[in-house]
This record gives C-alpha cells, structure tokens and sequence, in this order.
C-alpha cells in the first residue's frame, strides 16, 4: 500500500475534520478539574462529539476500544480507557480525541494540567510540546520523513527525557491508521524514508518520557500502555498538511491562532 495524495475536495473535508476535532479539545478544558472522573470526560466528549458536531468519535469499538476518547493520565503513555479514576490535583492528562466526519478522520491530543503541577510535570509537558513543534517546523514537500523524528529526538535527549519507541504518528484520511509510519526519533534509516510531497497527511505525536523510553501494555485491558520505570509521560497530537511549500495544521486551536 502506497501513501495517499489527498486531493483539493479531500483536503478541505480533512480540513473540517480537524476542525472539529480541536474543537472538542477546546470545550472539554473546563470539565478537566479536581475530582472528576475519565468516564464523565469520555461521555461529555461522546455527547459533544455526536450531538453537537454530528460527527463520529473514531476510537469507539476500534479493534475492540470501548470508550470515545483516550485519557492518559501521568505516567500512561497512551490509549488510556476512560474508567472511575478521579482526577487529583497535580495530575497530568492528554485527552486524545479523533473524529470522523464524511469519512474522514480529523485527529489530535493536548496535555492539561489539574491544579498545580510540579516541577517535573510541567517540564515534561513543555519538553513534549516543544517536541512536536519542532517536528512540525521541518514538514515540507522534498524532505525525508526521517527528519521529523530526528529533530524531536535530538531535542528530548538534549533536555535529558527520551521518546517512546513503540508507538509513533501515522498517515491519515479515510482510514484511522494509514501509511507512512512517523517516527519520532533517529531510527538511522532518515535517507531510506518517504520524500514529503504536497497532499500528504500524517499525524505528529511525540510521546515524551522523564525517565526510560521502556513501556508495558496492561495485561488486564490490553490497551494501557504506561511507563516501566514509572516516570511521568507526556503526548501531543496534530494533524498535518503537507502544502506546496510547508505544512497547514489540520487541527489547530483557537488559542494556538493567538499564541
């Protein structure tokens, strides 16, 4: 299977997708407080994402997934399930959320913090987010892919966090997972990866540890992946455009238009 070439009527429901996806990012932030628990932040998603956007929240019933959204909480990785835990103050959450809308899927993450966050939790949140900015400000049509992971992966290493391996961004559109594979480090193959061309799309998504890039998947549910040392993780997600001569963000937020 090839990396699909999105074409202009593609790209602009790719565009809407996207734009409905950080708008549930946008809503949700008030609900994240002291308290709350991860099933009623998946069921205020779920009713958003169904009645408001008339949208479909992708990861509901994905090879088995039960929930509407991610919640990964501390030293989750990824693909936390929405369950009883309370949030408590000082905790750390992505909220991962993809839409499909006309068929196509719009997808993203951002960290919140619930109160006040230590030191290690606001530096890994940073780190992360510093990461995938990076990442982004290499995409261009005629450059490898390779690029994107080595940029990240150098400045991890260079503020001391590593980057999980197990996991890495993707292509999208129709599909959830489509080709090509982002990695979000050096892997040593950056000249043997795709060339970037106009109409790609893929996801960004660094995962970002304070300690070892190791992980475990529970064995219970099959889907939380946490840190094996412990350490705190941190994710954030965009969907990107390869445009003629950079990239767009597909699931930019309103306060990153004013940042």
């Amino acid at each position: 299977m090839s990396i699909s070439i999105k074409n202009p009527e593609q790209i602009e429901k790719m565009r809407i997708a996207g734009k409905l996806a950080a708008s549930v990012l946008e809503m949700i932030g008030v609900h994240v407080k002291v308290g709350v628990t991860t099933h009623r932040l998946d069921q205020i998603c779920h009713d958003f994402i169904v009645n408001e956007l008339k949208a479909i929240p992708a990861p509901l019933n994905y090879n088995g997934f039960p929930k509407s959204i991610c919640t990964s909480v501390n030293n989750v990785v990824c693909h936390g399930i929405p369950g009883k835990k309370k949030l408590k103050k000082g905790d750390i959450i992505n909220i991962d959320i993809t839409v499909i809308k006309d068929g196509f899927h719009g997808d993203t993450s951002k960290m919140f913090i619930v109160g006040k966050p230590s030191v290690k939790a606001s530096r890994i949140c940073k780190v992360t987010h510093e990461c995938l900015m990076l990442g982004i400000q290499q995409v261009k049509p005629g450059i490898h892919l390779g690029e994107i992971g080595k940029v990240i992966g150098a400045h991890a290493q260079n503020k001391n966090c590593s980057v999980v391996r197990d996991y890495c961004g993707h292509g999208i559109g129709l599909g959830f997972h489509e080709l090509p594979q982002v990695i979000h480090y050096d892997d040593g193959k950056v000249n043997r990866s795709p060339i970037l061309e106009p109409g790609m799309t893929f996801t960004i998504e660094p995962m970002i540890n304070l300690g070892s890039y190791e992980v475990i998947t529970s064995k219970l549910d099959k889907w939380t992946v946490t840190t094996k040392d412990r350490s705190l993780s941190a994710q954030w997600e965009h969907t990107i455009l390869v445009t003629e001569n950079g990239y767009e963000i597909l699931t930019l937020r309103e306060e990153e238009e004013n940042s």
